[in-house]
């Protein structure tokens, strides 16, 4: 702890006052990732900017994504789809305060949201047995009671961002339909409708773009301070196609596709796993683990850069300009538009996504 911290705690103290806690006290983790840990369990790690472990907290599957509280040292822990587990982690005691079981007749999709005042938990889930999208709604202060829910706006809704500064959420609604009896499998590709749906806490729709290619997959995303929202795509089509997988949008406006020069838009074979902006908002990753590679674009959408990385998924914004990367084969890496630098290699294979803590 930090020694001014200690001093101003040691007067609250004398005082009968403490403050609640923050996120330095749980060792101040700058990103949450998933990982499989070398002994085959799973776990939930606290990061540092530069890409060491702060704290492990044991998970009872396979993880997702993380999400973290605004203010308070805690985060959310999601089953990868189709779980139906979200754990609510201390992240100072390293343990867990509750488990979020999803109501019969739905599952998680490995994200969720929380409101401005962080009071309320987001969470988009699978009503599968009507096929339709519906974010449940968490009470953080009863204790975690579920306490509402409303329509997603379409089918799996995969991610759901807030946008800064207010209480309105951006939904990626992958328009696929899915059924935990058949586990991953997709039920509904030649119909298979996907949306971008702008809603507020309440389930009021303000928004909603879609894709011009229903096959197209709207996965995962991230937001600027600003507004912009960037959209990672899964290609659900002919593998001799291959539509652009970023999209940029702006409320009010039509999705925006950039891609690559051909032959290395190609190599992305069909799948964005994971997207960020840099924390200055002036460029825009996705990468792809199924091809090994990560692209850079301006927030324009000009094309700047290719790098070739083994299993790369998780990206988040890192210091400056630049991307922190996290890939199945255990290599943490800062990334930018002139190159690769190495912080880390373990045994750990990091899943698909790395959040920003803050």
């Amino acid at each position: 702890m930090h020694p001014s911290r200690r001093t101003f705690l040691t007067g609250l103290i004398s005082t009968g006052v403490l403050p609640a806690p923050v996120w330095a006290d749980a060792g101040d983790p700058a990103y949450l990732a998933a990982a499989r840990v070398t002994d085959g369990t799973y776990s939930l790690a606290g990061l540092t900017g530069a890409g060491r472990v702060r704290f492990t907290i044991p998970l009872p599957a396979r993880g997702h994504a993380a999400t973290a509280h605004p203010f308070r040292p805690e985060a959310i822990a999601f089953a990868r789809r189709p779980g139906t587990f979200a754990l609510v982690i201390d992240c100072i005691k390293g343990r867990t305060l509750a488990t979020l079981n999803a109501p019969e007749g739905r599952h998680f999709y490995g994200h969720g949201a929380f409101s401005q005042d962080g009071t309320l938990l987001f969470t988009p889930e699978n009503d599968y047995d009507n096929g339709r999208g519906v974010i449940g709604i968490w009470d953080r202060d009863a204790a975690w009671v579920r306490v509402g829910e409303f329509s997603s706006g379409g089918i799996g809704p995969h991610e759901m961002l807030r946008l800064p500064g207010k209480d309105v959420f951006v939904v990626a609604n992958g328009g696929i339909e899915t059924h935990p009896d058949t586990g991953r499998a997709k039920m509904n590709i030649p119909e298979m409708r996907p949306n971008l749906t702008y809603v507020t806490s309440t389930g009021q729709v303000l928004d909603q773009v879609a894709p011009p290619d229903h096959m197209n997959s709207l996965r995962h995303l991230a937001v600027t301070e600003d507004g912009l929202v960037g959209c990672a795509l899964q290609w659900q089509g002919d593998s001799f196609a291959a539509p652009a997988l970023l999209a940029l949008h702006h409320r009010g406006e039509s999705l925006r596709f950039v891609q690559a020069p051909d032959g290395l838009h190609r190599q992305l074979n069909g799948y964005a796993g994971s997207i960020s902006f840099t924390g200055q908002g002036g460029h825009v990753a996705i990468t792809s683990p199924r091809g090994g590679v990560m692209q850079i674009f301006t927030r324009d959408g000009q094309f700047v850069k290719q790098h070739a990385m083994d299993d790369v998924c998780g990206v988040a914004p890192g210091q400056a300009d630049s991307f922190l990367t996290t890939a199945g084969t255990g290599r943490i890496a800062v990334v930018d538009a002139s190159g690769i630098e190495i912080l880390n290699q373990d045994s750990w294979q990091w899943d698909n996504h790395l959040v920003k803590v803050g």
